[in-house]
């Protein structure tokens, strides 16, 4: 799998983007959102030096048709508005990879997190070429998967090393309970849980490239 971030030019006459221009100082957050007809309903949140301001202008958007305020502090607001702009939604629906909450907006460019296949990021690819809008690659990140990056042995052991509390603090379990449950000696379970364990580690904080080696 892997993990992408994209930056979007938005276009024209969509509210967030004449707004986050407008003050180049707040940056909006899409929390949540879904369509509802020909309307969406989302929770956002503005953070900016002059909050009131930017609520009066987001009120007065022909695009927004209700604002429900939930939270204000000195620097932000949450809330809960419907809007017209669905515009989103019809782009991340058209590749049919679901982007990740929040996505957030600054002087009218959204940024939102992608995880998918080579060919489904491959897809949105294309999809935002041919859309013409002006769009960057910020990120890619290649993250591990853990039914082929562990050995059957490794899983097995790991999952009653789990199980019986060998990673708890302190331990519930001693390392010859974990050989005893598997059926096996306490060096090999030794062996096998420290690569498996090497693994995983690895796979969270890759290091220098070294060549992954399948190991009982």
């Amino acid at each position: 799998m892997i993990r992408a971030r994209f930056r979007i030019q938005l276009p024209d006459g969509i509210w967030v983007r004449t707004l986050s221009r407008r003050f180049s100082d707040a940056t909006f957050a899409l929390l949540s959102g879904y369509r509802s007809g020909e309307t969406a309903i989302e929770l956002g949140e503005v953070t900016t030096d002059a909050p009131d301001a930017v609520v009066d202008a987001l009120r007065a958007h022909p695009s927004i048709l209700e604002f429900e305020p939930l939270e204000s502090t000195e620097r932000g607001v949450l809330g809960k508005y419907e809007t017209t702009d669905t515009a989103l939604y019809d782009f991340v629906e058209e590749p049919s990879l679901p982007i990740e909450f929040p996505v957030t907006v600054r002087n009218g460019r959204f940024a939102f997190d992608l995880t998918g296949t080579r060919e489904e990021l491959e897809e949105l690819r294309a999809t935002l070429e041919a859309s013409g809008l002006a769009h960057e690659l910020q990120s890619l990140v290649h993250t591990a998967d853990t039914e082929t990056l562990l050995t059957d042995r490794q899983r097995e052991l790991l999952e009653i090393a789990i199980r019986e509390g060998y990673f708890e603090v302190p331990r519930d379990c001693t390392l010859a309970t974990v050989a005893e449950a598997a059926g096996i000696d306490k060096a090999t379970a030794s062996t096998v849980l420290r690569r498996g364990e090497a693994k995983l580690v690895k796979s969270a904080l890759p290091g220098p490239g070294r060549a992954d080696r399948r190991e009982p």
